[in-house]
Protein backbone atom coordinates (compact mmCIF):
# COMPACT_ATOMS: atom_id res chain seq x y z
CA UNK A 1 0.00 0.00 0.00
CA UNK A 2 1.58 3.49 -0.75
CA UNK A 3 2.42 6.48 0.65
CA UNK A 4 1.25 8.13 3.96
CA UNK A 5 -0.19 11.05 1.92
CA UNK A 6 -3.80 10.33 1.76
CA UNK A 7 -5.51 11.96 -1.33
CA UNK A 8 -9.34 11.32 -0.69
CA UNK A 9 -10.01 7.89 -0.39
CA UNK A 10 -8.21 5.94 3.05
CA UNK A 11 -6.12 2.96 1.87
CA UNK A 12 -7.16 -0.11 3.82
CA UNK A 13 -4.92 -3.68 4.58
CA UNK A 14 -7.53 -6.69 5.60
CA UNK A 15 -5.79 -9.42 7.77
CA UNK A 16 -7.20 -12.77 6.59
CA UNK A 17 -9.28 -14.17 4.51
CA UNK A 18 -12.30 -15.84 6.25
CA UNK A 19 -15.82 -15.10 6.18
CA UNK A 20 -15.00 -11.46 8.16
CA UNK A 21 -11.95 -11.08 5.40
CA UNK A 22 -14.26 -11.62 2.38
CA UNK A 23 -16.88 -9.62 3.76
CA UNK A 24 -15.12 -6.46 4.71
CA UNK A 25 -13.19 -6.45 1.20
CA UNK A 26 -16.58 -6.88 -1.29
CA UNK A 27 -18.27 -3.96 1.03
CA UNK A 28 -15.50 -1.52 0.04
CA UNK A 29 -15.63 -2.61 -3.49
CA UNK A 30 -19.31 -2.38 -3.77
CA UNK A 31 -18.81 0.85 -1.95
CA UNK A 32 -16.46 2.11 -4.39
CA UNK A 33 -12.98 1.80 -2.98
CA UNK A 34 -10.37 -0.53 -4.70
CA UNK A 35 -7.54 0.69 -1.96
CA UNK A 36 -7.35 -2.50 -0.32
CA UNK A 37 -5.08 -5.34 0.54
CA UNK A 38 -5.63 -9.07 1.83
CA UNK A 39 -2.96 -10.37 3.53
CA UNK A 40 -3.07 -14.10 4.12
CA UNK A 41 -0.51 -16.62 5.95
CA UNK A 42 -1.43 -19.49 3.79
CA UNK A 43 -2.15 -20.51 0.32
CA UNK A 44 -5.45 -20.11 -0.05
CA UNK A 45 -9.02 -18.39 1.03
CA UNK A 46 -11.48 -19.65 3.98
CA UNK A 47 -9.82 -18.97 7.29
CA UNK A 48 -11.09 -22.16 9.92
CA UNK A 49 -12.89 -23.83 6.82
CA UNK A 50 -10.01 -23.83 4.93
CA UNK A 51 -7.79 -25.40 7.97
CA UNK A 52 -10.18 -27.90 9.37
CA UNK A 53 -10.37 -30.44 7.40
CA UNK A 54 -10.97 -33.66 9.72
CA UNK A 55 -12.84 -36.61 8.76
CA UNK A 56 -16.82 -35.07 9.68
CA UNK A 57 -16.03 -31.18 9.50
CA UNK A 58 -19.45 -29.46 9.27
CA UNK A 59 -21.10 -26.43 10.46
CA UNK A 60 -23.67 -26.62 13.12
CA UNK A 61 -25.28 -23.24 11.85
CA UNK A 62 -27.74 -23.64 9.06
CA UNK A 63 -26.42 -23.03 5.87
CA UNK A 64 -28.59 -20.45 4.56
CA UNK A 65 -27.86 -18.75 7.44
CA UNK A 66 -24.04 -19.20 7.68
CA UNK A 67 -23.79 -17.45 4.31
CA UNK A 68 -23.77 -13.58 3.16
CA UNK A 69 -26.97 -12.48 3.12
CA UNK A 70 -26.04 -10.21 -0.14
CA UNK A 71 -24.47 -13.76 -1.55
CA UNK A 72 -27.49 -16.29 -1.55
CA UNK A 73 -26.72 -20.07 -2.07
CA UNK A 74 -29.38 -21.61 -3.46
CA UNK A 75 -27.96 -24.99 -4.20
CA UNK A 76 -26.76 -26.31 -0.54
CA UNK A 77 -27.16 -30.14 -0.51
CA UNK A 78 -27.60 -30.39 3.36
CA UNK A 79 -29.55 -28.54 5.89
CA UNK A 80 -26.36 -27.78 7.46
CA UNK A 81 -22.88 -27.19 5.25
CA UNK A 82 -20.08 -29.75 4.97
CA UNK A 83 -16.49 -28.11 5.61
CA UNK A 84 -15.90 -28.95 1.52
CA UNK A 85 -18.86 -26.98 0.49
CA UNK A 86 -18.21 -24.11 3.31
CA UNK A 87 -14.94 -23.65 1.60
CA UNK A 88 -16.14 -23.77 -2.06
CA UNK A 89 -18.58 -21.10 -1.61
CA UNK A 90 -16.15 -18.90 -0.04
CA UNK A 91 -13.43 -19.48 -2.98
CA UNK A 92 -16.33 -18.73 -5.17
CA UNK A 93 -17.37 -15.17 -3.50
CA UNK A 94 -13.53 -14.63 -4.42
CA UNK A 95 -14.10 -15.62 -8.44
CA UNK A 96 -17.43 -13.33 -8.26
CA UNK A 97 -16.23 -10.61 -6.78
CA UNK A 98 -12.90 -10.52 -8.64
CA UNK A 99 -10.82 -10.30 -5.12
CA UNK A 100 -8.11 -12.44 -6.35
CA UNK A 101 -5.89 -9.33 -7.23
CA UNK A 102 -6.32 -7.81 -4.25
CA UNK A 103 -4.87 -11.06 -2.25
CA UNK A 104 -1.48 -11.66 -1.41
CA UNK A 105 -1.21 -15.28 -0.28
CA UNK A 106 1.47 -16.72 2.43
CA UNK A 107 1.90 -13.32 3.92
CA UNK A 108 1.67 -13.83 7.61
CA UNK A 109 1.83 -10.91 9.91
CA UNK A 110 4.02 -10.69 12.71
CA UNK A 111 3.50 -6.70 13.62
CA UNK A 112 1.49 -3.73 12.57
CA UNK A 113 3.01 0.07 14.50
CA UNK A 114 1.27 2.72 14.00
CA UNK A 115 2.77 5.70 13.38
CA UNK A 116 1.70 9.73 14.82
CA UNK A 117 3.57 11.44 12.46
CA UNK A 118 2.15 10.32 9.74
CA UNK A 119 -1.33 8.52 11.23
CA UNK A 120 -0.35 5.37 8.87
CA UNK A 121 0.18 1.95 9.79
CA UNK A 122 3.28 -0.62 9.10
CA UNK A 123 2.47 -3.87 9.00
CA UNK A 124 5.35 -6.45 8.90
CA UNK A 125 5.02 -9.84 7.46
CA UNK A 126 7.30 -12.74 9.07
CA UNK A 127 9.49 -12.97 5.92
CA UNK A 128 10.73 -9.23 6.18
CA UNK A 129 7.95 -7.02 4.02
CA UNK A 130 6.64 -3.64 4.97
CA UNK A 131 3.13 -2.40 3.84
CA UNK A 132 2.08 1.10 4.89
CA UNK A 133 -2.04 1.68 5.13
CA UNK A 134 -4.40 4.19 6.49
CA UNK A 135 -6.24 2.10 8.39
CA UNK A 136 -5.99 -1.48 9.33
CA UNK A 137 -8.90 -4.42 9.28
CA UNK A 138 -8.35 -7.27 11.40
CA UNK A 139 -10.18 -10.14 10.52
CA UNK A 140 -8.06 -13.43 11.67
CA UNK A 141 -11.20 -14.96 13.83
CA UNK A 142 -11.35 -16.44 17.51
CA UNK A 143 -10.53 -19.70 16.14
CA UNK A 144 -7.62 -20.08 14.57
CA UNK A 145 -5.23 -20.46 16.99
CA UNK A 146 -5.00 -24.24 18.18
CA UNK A 147 -4.88 -24.73 21.76
CA UNK A 148 -2.19 -27.43 22.72
CA UNK A 149 -2.80 -28.89 26.40
CA UNK A 150 0.00 -28.59 29.29
CA UNK A 151 0.52 -32.31 29.28
CA UNK A 152 3.84 -33.41 31.06
CA UNK A 153 6.05 -35.45 28.39
CA UNK A 154 3.71 -34.80 25.32
CA UNK A 155 7.10 -34.79 23.19
CA UNK A 156 8.21 -37.73 24.25
CA UNK A 157 5.04 -40.17 23.11
CA UNK A 158 6.56 -42.37 20.37
CA UNK A 159 3.82 -42.84 18.16
CA UNK A 160 2.11 -39.89 16.25
CA UNK A 161 0.78 -36.51 17.23
CA UNK A 162 -1.23 -34.21 15.86
CA UNK A 163 -4.03 -31.81 16.44
CA UNK A 164 -7.57 -32.12 15.08
CA UNK A 165 -7.65 -28.45 13.43
CA UNK A 166 -4.67 -29.70 11.76
CA UNK A 167 -5.36 -33.01 10.61
CA UNK A 168 -2.65 -35.52 8.66
CA UNK A 169 -4.50 -36.97 6.27
CA UNK A 170 -1.38 -38.95 5.25
CA UNK A 171 -1.66 -41.38 8.29
CA UNK A 172 -3.54 -44.09 8.47
CA UNK A 173 -5.45 -44.54 11.29
CA UNK A 174 -6.39 -48.55 10.27
CA UNK A 175 -6.12 -51.01 13.30
CA UNK A 176 -4.77 -48.19 15.29
CA UNK A 177 -5.30 -47.49 18.73
CA UNK A 178 -6.12 -43.60 19.09
CA UNK A 179 -6.17 -41.61 21.88
CA UNK A 180 -8.05 -38.56 21.68
CA UNK A 181 -7.64 -35.88 24.04
CA UNK A 182 -10.80 -33.88 24.37
CA UNK A 183 -14.44 -34.22 23.72
CA UNK A 184 -15.30 -30.93 22.53
CA UNK A 185 -16.98 -29.31 18.89
CA UNK A 186 -14.67 -30.70 17.15
CA UNK A 187 -13.83 -34.64 18.21
CA UNK A 188 -18.07 -34.56 18.43
CA UNK A 189 -17.63 -34.30 14.96
CA UNK A 190 -14.96 -36.39 13.93
CA UNK A 191 -14.64 -39.53 16.62
CA UNK A 192 -17.88 -41.10 14.88
CA UNK A 193 -15.68 -40.88 11.24
CA UNK A 194 -12.45 -42.62 13.19
CA UNK A 195 -14.39 -44.94 15.10
CA UNK A 196 -15.21 -47.93 12.63
CA UNK A 197 -11.29 -47.66 11.25
CA UNK A 198 -9.43 -47.96 14.50
CA UNK A 199 -8.64 -50.80 16.28
CA UNK A 200 -9.70 -49.01 19.79
CA UNK A 201 -10.01 -45.59 20.57
CA UNK A 202 -9.51 -44.45 24.06
CA UNK A 203 -10.98 -41.15 24.31
CA UNK A 204 -9.93 -38.92 27.61
CA UNK A 205 -12.69 -36.64 28.36
CA UNK A 206 -11.89 -33.71 30.91
CA UNK A 207 -16.09 -33.04 30.99
CA UNK A 208 -18.68 -34.44 28.98
CA UNK A 209 -20.27 -31.88 26.48
CA UNK A 210 -23.93 -31.40 26.18
CA UNK A 211 -25.03 -32.65 23.11
CA UNK A 212 -28.40 -32.77 21.04
CA UNK A 213 -29.78 -34.20 18.32
CA UNK A 214 -28.81 -32.15 14.92
CA UNK A 215 -31.36 -31.44 12.91
CA UNK A 216 -30.06 -32.25 9.10
CA UNK A 217 -30.61 -34.05 6.36
CA UNK A 218 -29.99 -33.23 2.43
CA UNK A 219 -32.09 -30.57 0.40
CA UNK A 220 -34.68 -32.28 -2.11
CA UNK A 221 -34.03 -31.31 -5.71
CA UNK A 222 -37.32 -30.04 -5.83
CA UNK A 223 -35.96 -27.20 -2.67
CA UNK A 224 -32.80 -26.09 -4.19
CA UNK A 225 -34.92 -25.26 -7.25
CA UNK A 226 -37.77 -23.99 -5.43
CA UNK A 227 -34.80 -21.35 -3.80
CA UNK A 228 -33.19 -20.82 -7.09
CA UNK A 229 -36.47 -19.90 -8.87
CA UNK A 230 -38.13 -18.07 -6.19
CA UNK A 231 -35.69 -15.90 -4.35
CA UNK A 232 -37.95 -14.62 -2.28
CA UNK A 233 -38.89 -17.94 -0.58
CA UNK A 234 -35.23 -18.38 -0.15
CA UNK A 235 -35.37 -15.21 1.91
CA UNK A 236 -38.03 -16.18 3.38
CA UNK A 237 -37.06 -19.82 4.65
CA UNK A 238 -33.81 -17.59 5.94
CA UNK A 239 -35.71 -15.42 7.77
CA UNK A 240 -37.46 -18.20 9.65
CA UNK A 241 -34.30 -19.90 10.85
CA UNK A 242 -32.81 -16.75 12.29
CA UNK A 243 -35.87 -15.96 13.99
CA UNK A 244 -36.01 -19.47 14.96
CA UNK A 245 -32.20 -19.41 16.24
CA UNK A 246 -32.96 -15.44 17.83
CA UNK A 247 -35.16 -16.81 20.13
CA UNK A 248 -32.88 -18.77 22.20
CA UNK A 249 -31.23 -16.08 23.20
CA UNK A 250 -32.84 -15.39 25.91
CA UNK A 251 -32.37 -18.71 27.76
CA UNK A 252 -28.28 -18.02 27.90
CA UNK A 253 -28.51 -14.60 28.49
CA UNK A 254 -31.92 -14.40 31.28
CA UNK A 255 -33.94 -16.84 31.33
CA UNK A 256 -31.72 -19.87 32.12
CA UNK A 257 -34.37 -22.11 33.78
CA UNK A 258 -35.75 -22.74 29.81
CA UNK A 259 -32.41 -24.56 29.08
CA UNK A 260 -33.61 -27.21 30.96
CA UNK A 261 -35.74 -28.29 28.41
CA UNK A 262 -32.94 -28.80 25.95
CA UNK A 263 -31.19 -30.61 28.84
CA UNK A 264 -34.20 -33.00 29.23
CA UNK A 265 -34.07 -33.71 25.60
CA UNK A 266 -30.34 -34.22 25.66
CA UNK A 267 -30.63 -36.77 28.42
CA UNK A 268 -33.23 -38.30 26.50
CA UNK A 269 -31.56 -38.71 23.44
CA UNK A 270 -28.05 -40.45 25.38
CA UNK A 271 -30.77 -42.78 27.09
CA UNK A 272 -32.12 -44.24 24.08
CA UNK A 273 -28.56 -44.73 21.85
CA UNK A 274 -26.34 -45.38 25.06
CA UNK A 275 -26.34 -49.17 25.89
CA UNK A 276 -23.60 -49.14 28.82
CA UNK A 277 -24.82 -47.65 32.01
CA UNK A 278 -21.21 -46.57 33.05
CA UNK A 279 -20.39 -44.80 30.17
CA UNK A 280 -24.21 -42.89 30.25
CA UNK A 281 -23.27 -41.69 33.55
CA UNK A 282 -19.96 -40.18 32.22
CA UNK A 283 -21.56 -38.57 29.26
CA UNK A 284 -24.18 -36.63 31.34
CA UNK A 285 -22.43 -33.32 32.53
CA UNK A 286 -22.35 -32.16 36.23
CA UNK A 287 -22.77 -28.50 34.91
CA UNK A 288 -26.03 -26.59 33.80
CA UNK A 289 -26.40 -26.25 30.00
CA UNK A 290 -25.25 -23.63 28.10
CA UNK A 291 -23.09 -23.17 30.52
CA UNK A 292 -20.41 -24.19 27.74
CA UNK A 293 -20.96 -24.74 24.22
CA UNK A 294 -24.36 -27.18 23.32
CA UNK A 295 -23.08 -29.44 20.66
CA UNK A 296 -25.22 -31.07 18.27
CA UNK A 297 -24.82 -34.81 16.71
CA UNK A 298 -26.86 -37.50 15.53
CA UNK A 299 -24.15 -39.71 15.77
CA UNK A 300 -21.65 -39.26 18.94
CA UNK A 301 -23.66 -41.05 21.67
CA UNK A 302 -23.58 -44.35 19.15
CA UNK A 303 -20.01 -43.80 18.66
CA UNK A 304 -19.10 -43.81 22.46
CA UNK A 305 -21.14 -46.69 22.97
CA UNK A 306 -19.03 -49.31 21.08
CA UNK A 307 -17.36 -52.09 22.94
CA UNK A 308 -14.18 -50.95 21.22
CA UNK A 309 -14.49 -47.23 22.53
CA UNK A 310 -12.96 -46.35 25.98
CA UNK A 311 -14.64 -43.51 27.77
CA UNK A 312 -11.50 -42.21 30.32
CA UNK A 313 -12.81 -39.70 32.73
CA UNK A 314 -9.67 -40.21 34.74
CA UNK A 315 -7.46 -36.92 34.55
CA UNK A 316 -4.22 -37.07 32.80
CA UNK A 317 -0.82 -37.55 34.51
CA UNK A 318 1.64 -37.68 31.72
CA UNK A 319 1.70 -39.11 28.74
CA UNK A 320 5.29 -41.35 27.93
CA UNK A 321 6.69 -43.08 25.42
CA UNK A 322 3.90 -45.84 25.03
CA UNK A 323 1.06 -43.60 25.54
CA UNK A 324 -0.98 -42.08 28.41
CA UNK A 325 -0.75 -42.77 32.29
CA UNK A 326 -3.92 -41.05 34.22
CA UNK A 327 -3.81 -40.50 37.56
CA UNK A 328 -5.08 -43.51 39.00
CA UNK A 329 -1.90 -45.01 37.41
CA UNK A 330 -3.34 -46.78 34.52
CA UNK A 331 -1.02 -46.41 31.11
CA UNK A 332 -3.20 -46.71 28.01
CA UNK A 333 -0.91 -47.81 25.25
CA UNK A 334 -1.32 -45.84 22.29
CA UNK A 335 0.14 -45.56 18.58
CA UNK A 336 -1.61 -41.93 17.77
CA UNK A 337 -3.14 -38.97 20.12
CA UNK A 338 -5.29 -36.92 17.75
CA UNK A 339 -5.78 -33.52 20.17
CA UNK A 340 -9.29 -32.46 20.00
CA UNK A 341 -8.73 -29.21 22.61
CA UNK A 342 -10.07 -26.65 20.78
CA UNK A 343 -8.57 -22.95 20.30
CA UNK A 344 -7.18 -20.38 22.17
CA UNK A 345 -10.69 -18.13 21.77
CA UNK A 346 -9.77 -15.40 23.92
CA UNK A 347 -6.00 -14.66 22.94
CA UNK A 348 -7.35 -12.69 20.65
CA UNK A 349 -4.85 -11.10 17.48
CA UNK A 350 -2.25 -13.90 19.09
CA UNK A 351 0.58 -14.05 17.74
CA UNK A 352 0.62 -10.90 16.08
CA UNK A 353 2.49 -7.72 17.56
CA UNK A 354 0.39 -4.94 17.49
CA UNK A 355 1.41 -1.02 18.92
CA UNK A 356 -0.60 2.04 19.22
CA UNK A 357 -0.42 5.73 19.96
CA UNK A 358 3.14 5.94 22.75
CA UNK A 359 4.07 2.46 21.79
CA UNK A 360 1.54 0.89 24.21
CA UNK A 361 1.43 -2.75 23.14
CA UNK A 362 -2.33 -4.33 21.99
CA UNK A 363 -1.25 -6.71 25.25
CA UNK A 364 -0.46 -3.98 27.47
CA UNK A 365 -3.61 -2.44 26.58
CA UNK A 366 -5.03 -5.95 27.21
CA UNK A 367 -3.93 -5.95 30.63
CA UNK A 368 -7.00 -6.65 32.51
CA UNK A 369 -8.60 -8.95 29.69
CA UNK A 370 -9.45 -8.16 26.14
CA UNK A 371 -12.23 -5.41 25.12
CA UNK A 372 -12.94 -3.51 22.27
CA UNK A 373 -15.70 -0.99 22.07
CA UNK A 374 -19.15 -2.54 20.59
CA UNK A 375 -16.26 -5.58 19.97
CA UNK A 376 -14.23 -3.36 16.81
CA UNK A 377 -11.81 -0.61 18.26
CA UNK A 378 -9.65 -0.20 20.94
CA UNK A 379 -8.63 3.11 22.83
CA UNK A 380 -5.05 3.65 21.81
CA UNK A 381 -5.41 2.20 18.13
CA UNK A 382 -6.55 4.24 15.73
CA UNK A 383 -7.35 3.60 12.33
CA UNK A 384 -7.44 -0.64 13.95
CA UNK A 385 -10.96 -2.15 13.20
CA UNK A 386 -11.40 -5.64 14.34
CA UNK A 387 -14.06 -7.96 12.97
CA UNK A 388 -15.12 -10.65 15.28
CA UNK A 389 -13.55 -9.02 18.20
CA UNK A 390 -13.49 -9.38 22.02
CA UNK A 391 -17.55 -10.09 22.82
CA UNK A 392 -19.02 -10.97 19.74
CA UNK A 393 -19.32 -14.84 19.32
CA UNK A 394 -22.65 -16.36 19.84
CA UNK A 395 -24.07 -19.52 21.10
CA UNK A 396 -27.75 -19.09 19.59
CA UNK A 397 -27.22 -17.51 15.64
CA UNK A 398 -24.72 -16.90 13.02
CA UNK A 399 -21.26 -15.24 13.74
CA UNK A 400 -21.47 -13.89 9.68
CA UNK A 401 -24.86 -12.21 10.88
CA UNK A 402 -22.84 -10.68 13.37
CA UNK A 403 -19.88 -10.06 10.66
CA UNK A 404 -21.84 -8.20 8.32
CA UNK A 405 -23.18 -5.90 11.55
CA UNK A 406 -19.86 -5.44 12.10
CA UNK A 407 -18.34 -4.63 8.28
CA UNK A 408 -20.96 -2.01 8.17
CA UNK A 409 -20.08 -0.46 11.12
CA UNK A 410 -16.08 -0.26 9.75
CA UNK A 411 -16.91 0.76 6.45
CA UNK A 412 -18.67 4.12 8.17
CA UNK A 413 -15.75 4.69 9.93
CA UNK A 414 -13.96 4.89 6.24
CA UNK A 415 -16.67 6.59 5.10
CA UNK A 416 -16.00 9.36 8.25
CA UNK A 417 -12.35 9.50 7.52
CA UNK A 418 -13.21 10.02 3.96
CA UNK A 419 -14.64 13.40 4.45
CA UNK A 420 -11.39 14.06 6.75
CA UNK A 421 -8.19 13.26 4.98
CA UNK A 422 -5.52 12.88 6.97
CA UNK A 423 -6.91 12.17 10.35
CA UNK A 424 -7.22 8.70 12.47
CA UNK A 425 -10.26 8.09 14.60
CA UNK A 426 -9.32 6.84 18.34
CA UNK A 427 -12.25 5.81 20.39
CA UNK A 428 -12.49 7.84 24.12
CA UNK A 429 -11.08 5.72 26.57
CA UNK A 430 -14.67 6.36 28.56
CA UNK A 431 -16.91 4.86 25.73
CA UNK A 432 -14.65 2.00 25.79
CA UNK A 433 -15.41 2.13 29.49
CA UNK A 434 -18.47 2.53 29.54
CA UNK A 435 -19.50 0.20 26.73
CA UNK A 436 -17.26 -2.73 27.91
CA UNK A 437 -18.91 -2.21 31.89
CA UNK A 438 -22.61 -2.74 29.95
CA UNK A 439 -21.23 -5.83 28.28
CA UNK A 440 -19.79 -7.48 31.68
CA UNK A 441 -22.68 -6.24 33.67
CA UNK A 442 -25.08 -8.19 30.94
CA UNK A 443 -22.75 -11.35 31.17
CA UNK A 444 -22.89 -11.38 35.00
CA UNK A 445 -26.63 -12.91 34.08
CA UNK A 446 -26.08 -14.92 31.95
CA UNK A 447 -25.77 -19.23 32.07
CA UNK A 448 -21.90 -18.49 30.69
CA UNK A 449 -21.56 -17.50 34.10
CA UNK A 450 -22.79 -20.20 36.28
CA UNK A 451 -19.78 -21.89 37.62
CA UNK A 452 -18.16 -23.88 34.82
CA UNK A 453 -14.79 -23.95 32.97
CA UNK A 454 -15.21 -23.10 29.35
CA UNK A 455 -12.74 -21.62 26.14
CA UNK A 456 -15.11 -18.25 26.79
CA UNK A 457 -13.33 -17.21 29.35
CA UNK A 458 -9.96 -15.70 29.63
CA UNK A 459 -6.98 -17.28 31.98
CA UNK A 460 -8.49 -15.03 34.87
CA UNK A 461 -12.10 -16.02 34.56
CA UNK A 462 -13.50 -13.23 32.52
CA UNK A 463 -15.82 -13.62 29.64
CA UNK A 464 -13.98 -11.78 26.93
CA UNK A 465 -15.96 -13.00 23.90
CA UNK A 466 -19.51 -13.65 23.87
CA UNK A 467 -22.32 -11.26 23.40
CA UNK A 468 -24.77 -11.41 26.15
CA UNK A 469 -27.81 -10.29 23.74
CA UNK A 470 -29.54 -10.54 20.07
CA UNK A 471 -27.99 -10.02 17.56
CA UNK A 472 -30.46 -7.69 16.25
CA UNK A 473 -29.77 -5.53 19.30
CA UNK A 474 -25.68 -5.32 18.22
CA UNK A 475 -26.84 -4.74 14.85
CA UNK A 476 -28.98 -1.30 16.07
CA UNK A 477 -25.82 -0.64 17.89
CA UNK A 478 -23.00 -0.71 15.06
CA UNK A 479 -25.73 0.59 12.54
CA UNK A 480 -24.17 4.09 12.78
CA UNK A 481 -20.80 6.09 13.69
CA UNK A 482 -20.97 8.38 16.23
CA UNK A 483 -18.22 10.85 15.80
CA UNK A 484 -19.05 11.82 19.41
CA UNK A 485 -17.27 8.54 20.38
CA UNK A 486 -13.76 9.32 18.74
CA UNK A 487 -11.25 11.65 18.93
CA UNK A 488 -9.59 12.47 15.27
CA UNK A 489 -6.19 12.81 15.70
CA UNK A 490 -4.03 15.26 13.06
CA UNK A 491 -0.77 13.71 11.83
CA UNK A 492 1.81 15.19 14.29
CA UNK A 493 4.45 15.48 11.36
Amino acid sequence: MNESARSTTPSVIIIGTGFGGLCMAIQLQNAGIESFTLLEKASGVGGTWRDNTYPGAACDVQSHLYSFSFEPKHDWSRKFGLQSEILGYMQRCVERYNLAAHIRFNKDVASAVFNEATNTWTVTTTDGESLSADVIVTATGQLNQPAWPNIPGLDTFAGKTFHSARWDHSHDLSGKNVGVIGTGASAIQFVPEVVPQVNALSLFQRSAAWVLPKPDRPFYNWEQTLFQKVPAWDRIYRFLIYWKNESRALAFTRFNSLLEIFAWQAKRFAKHQVRDPEKFRHLIPDYKIGCKRILISNDWYSAVDQSHVELVSTGIERVVEEGVITTDGALHKLDTIIMGTGFAASEFLAPINITGRNGVSLNQAWTNGSEAYKGITVSGFPNLFMLYGPNTNLAHNSIVYMLESQVRYVLGCINTLNATPGTAMDVKPDRLRAFSEDVQAKLKNSVWDSGCHSWYLDSDGKNTVNWPGFTFTYRKATREVNPDDYEFLHPSA
